[in-house]
């Protein structure tokens, strides 16, 4: 007996919420968006290829440094016994100019005395006999303080120059 009214129950339920199939106004509202105009998706912009760019004034000397001066009344003649030797293999820091290195510190061993110089992408240990610098600059002498450097330069006539430069230890701030 108690499944009849279970059962009626269900049956007047099932039937609450089929009933009222007024749904018009969604029906109305539907039929107007489709009924709108469909819009269209602009095309994708086109894009010009990339052209890759190599900076080939990286071994020059910096437009933010000084040049360096020769004074013109001292100005010597050159020497034809004078001249860098072309068939030597060039070492890695002879690629750069001398302005971007930094003297920034000294180390000494059995073998000798070394300097640290910062520069062409980090710091390098460098001695007495190597080459620094795009002139044929050859090492001489070393200290605490600085390093003492031969460049060979041409006059402009033919001939060659030695030239001393020296580049000090930068002290920290």
């Amino acid at each position: 007996m108690l499944v009849r009214p279970a059962l009626l129950l269900s049956i007047l339920i099932v039937s609450g919420c089929s009933g009222g199939g007024d749904f018009a106004d969604l029906q109305a509202y539907m039929d107007e968006v489709r009924a709108r105009p469909k819009g269209s998706i602009e095309p994708l912009p086109k894009f010009q290829t990339y052209e890759s760019f190599t900076y080939s004034a990286a071994a020059l000397r910096s437009p933010f440094q000084p040049p360096v001066k020769l004074e013109v009344a001292d100005r010597q003649k050159g020497s034809k016994n004078i001249k860098p030797d072309e068939a030597r293999t060039k070492q890695f820091l002879e690629g750069f100019n001398i302005e971007t290195f930094v003297m920034v510190g000294t180390l000494a061993n059995d073998s000798g005395a070394f300097a640290l110089v910062n520069g062409a992408g980090g710091v390098h240990r460098v001695r007495v006999g190597d080459y620094l610098g795009r002139n044929h600059g050859r090492i001489v002498a070393i200290d605490e303080s600085k390093i003492d450097v031969i460049e060979i330069v041409p006059d402009g006539e033919g001939g060659w120059l030695e030239r001393p430069r020296s580049l000090s230890l930068k002290e920290r701030s």
